[in-house]
């Protein structure tokens, strides 16, 4: 699988990151508020521009306390501190991280000290490709305002409207233009290697099942949530075949996710995350399933990997002959949205059912490899159009012409049809189900794509559109 460049979004509060994050990503998942430090954990998401897929990093702003009177004069949100540790572990850590860096900041404030630190600390890093955002120039005076940026000594400066849109097409245009140049983003990933991540909430026995796996105390383990830091790779053989362990850093609730190394910890799981076929994300059986729990399965769900429900500590629950199947039941309802995973119920501790957890992962893993014949396919496809005819609109109605396998790692299934503005998201969603009847995909997403008589395939993930 090939590696995605990774762009990272640095400057100091209130400079407009967030809304160019939610502009990158064409959609508002990052909180943006006019009080400085708003943004308190990292977010990653995947954008693409001009064909060339890649992720982006938003990042906290870096907090800088001015006396009265100097040029930074907003109030700064509560918890903010002496600037000089802070700038220098957000600024250096973001870099070392990101394959680029875009260092956003405020055309209508002009150079400011914090500018100028972060500045300073991105020339030191040589041969990462920096850009400077010039924001809010949102009319021709404030693009003038922008020229004065050149004095940070990074290079080309693009003045854009974050909130408008005007721009940052500019801007993408010349970031997308350097990943030609980034190595090792060619796809040299072997797919006969099974690659497992272990995510979940802080201290939930991440580190600990890992240990269990691999047989050795290779891993750091520690009740104090939070120990492990980056996401480490450890190659085990299991029946004679290579498996790539990934142990990641425990994701917090956004909001809970304290500034610095922390928040540098999320980006490495969501990495981790990317370059694994299967996640196994572990629950706390005492705590039960949260929000976090479900926040963190959708991350699995967006980056389509295929997914095993480890119940970590079912020894510390008291239990009868019900308690399993009840907690089994939640599972079901809260993690709907994931394609029928398997459920394990372990003791990272006792070693309780830990036998099964490869078994289970390479069950799925499996499935992301599978293929069906195409005389299989289309026998479905004729049966589920005459179970539940295609929908209208107006006058026409949707055809379904042909179905075929295009893909593996994980499936895609090209559907060939008259028209697609008349395939709804409903009939998509019968679609899958009726594949899924026949072919399970145990715990493995699919996607599904839609191809007009024209020839333009169209998928049916969401496109991301930029304003401009």
């Amino acid at each position: 699988m090939a590696r995605r460049p990774l762009v990272a979004l640095v400057g100091r509060p209130n400079v407009g990151k967030s809304t160019l994050f939610n502009r990158l990503v064409g959609e508002r998942m990052a909180v943006t508020d006019p009080i400085p430090g708003t943004t308190r954990d990292r977010i990653v998401s995947e954008s693409d521009w001009n064909g060339m897929t890649f992720n982006v990093v938003d990042t906290g702003g870096i907090e800088v306390y001015q006396p009265k009177g100097t040029r930074d004069t907003a109030p700064l949100a509560e918890g903010s501190i002496d600037f000089v540790p802070q700038i220098k572990a957000q600024a250096l850590l973001a870099v070392q991280e990101a394959d680029v860096v875009i260092l956003v900041v405020d055309s209508t404030h002009g150079i400011t000290a914090a500018d100028e630190e972060i500045a300073q600390i991105l020339r030191r890093n040589e041969g990462k490709p920096v850009f400077v955002a010039a924001n809010k120039a949102d009319n021709l005076s404030r693009t003038d305002d922008a020229f004065e940026f050149y004095a940070l000594g990074l290079g080309e400066v693009y003045a854009i409207s974050a909130y408008h849109g005007l721009g940052v097409g500019d801007l993408l245009d010349a970031v997308v233009e350097t990943f030609k140049q980034l190595p090792n983003m060619e796809d040299d990933d072997d797919d006969d290697i099974m690659r497992i991540a272990i995510v979940g909430r802080p201290n939930v026995g991440k580190s600990s099942l890992l240990n269990l796996l691999i047989g050795e105390e290779r891993v750091i383990v520690s009740p104090k949530a939070g120990t492990t830091r980056d996401a480490i790779d450890t190659e085990i053989s299991w029946h004679g075949e290579t498996v790539i362990l990934i142990d990641t850093a425990g994701i917090r609730r956004r909001g809970k996710i304290e500034p610095g190394v922390e928040k540098h910890s999320v980006v490495r799981t969501m990495q981790a995350l990317e370059r694994s076929d299967v996640a196994l994300l572990l629950i706390d059986a005492v705590e039960g399933i949260t929000e976090q729990d479900q926040h963190i399965a959708g991350y699995i769900k967006d980056a389509f990997k295929s997914v095993v429900l480890i119940v970590n500590k079912w020894d510390a629950v008291e239990k009868d002959e019900h308690t399993m199947n009840v907690f089994a039941d939640e599972i079901r309802t809260k993690f709907d949205f994931l394609s029928e995973p398997p459920v394990i119920f372990i003791s990272a501790l006792t070693g309780q059912r830990v036998h099964q957890v490869l078994e289970t992962a390479n069950r799925v893993w499996q499935a992301r490899f599978q293929r069906i014949q195409t005389s299989e396919l289309n026998r479905l496809l004729r049966a589920a159009v005459q179970k539940h005819p295609p929908p209208t609109k107006g006058t026409k109605r949707l055809k379904l012409l042909y179905l075929t396998q295009v893909a593996v790692n994980p499936p895609v299934f090209l559907f060939h049809v008259n028209d697609t503005r008349l395939v709804h998201f409903t009939y998509k969603r019968f679609l899958e189900n009726q594949i899924r009847a026949e072919f399970p995909f145990e715990g493995t997403p699919i996607r599904l794509s839609f191809r007009p008589r024209d020839g333009m395939l169209e998928d049916t993930k969401k496109p991301r559109r930029i304003g401009m």
